[in-house]
């Protein structure tokens, strides 16, 4: 049995995070930041989830990574919230470059239509969309 390395969610939300800000889009991972802030007219937020180890193989050895990510495409009015969705999907839609790993191209699951937030002051309209980000060990 080999001593294969358990895939790290870390370096993939980092891939995910690179290729919108090559993108030409401010990125939050988690939310944005407290206090007081003038937010940019647009930008994205990264929710990632852990993620799950998958096993290979029956050997069990669990060196494929599949997570799920929410962006949150966030814009001062709606055509700017689906322009943040627009550049998010161009960016996502090759594969992701992670050291030692092999990415499939991350799977664009849709989201909700956009929404307005008036529990902020100017009122900012928002877009969450989910991508599946799957890896295997190289």
């Amino acid at each position: 049995m080999s001593t294969s390395p358990v895939p790290d969610v870390l370096p993939h939300v980092d891939a995910v995070k690179a290729a919108l800000i090559t993108a030409g889009l401010t990125v939050f991972v988690g939310g944005t930041p407290g206090g007081t802030w003038a937010p940019p007219d647009k930008f994205a937020v990264l929710y990632p989830d852990p993620g799950t180890a998958v096993r290979e193989s029956l050997a069990d050895e669990r060196t494929t990574l599949d997570s799920l990510v929410q962006i949150t495409c966030v814009g001062g009015d709606v055509e700017r919230a689906l322009w943040v969705a627009g550049r998010v999907r161009r960016a996502l839609s090759k594969p992701l470059t992670v050291n030692g790993r092999v990415c499939w191209r991350p799977e664009d699951l849709g989201g909700p239509p956009v929404q307005r937030d008036d529990d902020v002051a100017p009122p900012l309209y928002f877009v969450p969309v989910q991508y599946r980000i799957c890896s295997a060990l190289a």
